[in-house]
Order: structure tokens, then sequence, then C-alpha cells
């Protein structure tokens, strides 16, 4: 499974991409899965649930199924935040793992990056980012820069990089 990440600052569009990208990829026939680090606490469950109701007696883990989906929620409680390699023992084998967020871990990385939208490059100090996707010129970038608005192109990229051909 090949393992490539989205990263950027906060509001830099990485959702907005990773979304347009598994229509461009699954497309393409690939298998494509995604895992998103939020920052901050989230909840998929609402109070009142059956789910929600089992977490909040304490079960560290509870499944939820269905003809049409599962998902497992896993409480961390008073342990630490799981390693991103761990997390992804966890899921099933694909052809592309699109990873946002998780700036810190060794994979290779894309950075989105919108001039308006302030903070330092990240490509300056992670040597994992490839490339760089923006909705403006780049001149003093010296990594490829790609059109943040073109998604096939992105697809392109991504596959070449980690060596993916359509089916």
């Amino acid at each position: 499974m090949k393992v490539f990440g989205i990263v950027g600052w906060s509001g830099s569009g990485k959702t907005t991409l990773a979304v347009r990208l598994v229509p461009e990829l699954t497309g393409r026939g690939l298998t494509v899965s995604t895992i998103k680090h939020a920052r901050h606490g989230f909840d998929i469950d609402k109070p009142g649930k059956d789910s929600y109701m089992h977490r909040h007696a304490g079960a560290k883990e509870v499944v939820v199924c269905s003809t049409r989906r599962w998902a497992l929620i896993h409480e961390n409680r008073e342990t630490p935040e799981p390693e991103l390699d761990e997390l992804i023992g966890r899921m099933t084998p694909v052809d592309l793992l699109l990873v946002e967020g998780f700036k810190a871990f060794d994979h290779d990385k894309l950075e989105v990056w919108r001039p308006g939208r302030g903070g330092d490059f990240l490509h300056t100090r992670d040597k994992r980012i490839i490339a760089v996707a923006s909705d403006a010129p780049l001149p003093e970038v010296r990594l490829p820069v790609l059109n943040l608005d073109d998604a096939a192109a992105i697809a392109d990229f991504v596959m070449g990089h980690c060596r993916l051909e359509a089916a």
C-alpha cells in the first residue's frame, strides 16, 4: 500500500484537495482510502445514541455496523494518540492511502500553500515534502509547483511519484 500525504496550514485547502483527488484517482481504477488528522477533539456519534452511551459507559472500543457501513470508535482515554503507522496497520490495504495532516510523520507529502493564508512554508523544514500545490505562482520554491485547481495534474504527479498505474 502506497502512502502519500497532504499537508499545509489550517484553511489552506487540504481537505478540498483531498476530496477532489479521491474521485480523480478512483476514476482511474485505483482503490483509495484516507486518514485525516484532527488537531482538536471530534466526535462521530451523538448524545442519546446507543454507541454514545456505550462509550460513555466506559467501553474502550465500540463498533457500529449496518448494511451500508461500519465504524470503529476507539477511546484513547489516558493513552496517547496513536502513531500514524499504528493507524495504517488497522486499515484494509488499498492501492493508495492519502494522509491529510500528520505533518510530523515520515512519509512523502505535498504541501498545499495559499499566499493569502499566512504562515511559513513547511517544505523548508520537512525534506519529505516533495512538491507544493498552490493557487499562485511561487518562483522562490525549488520543488515542483502544481496548480492547486488542477486535480488531474496533481493525481498524475501522485501516481507517478508512487509508481501507480491506472487500472
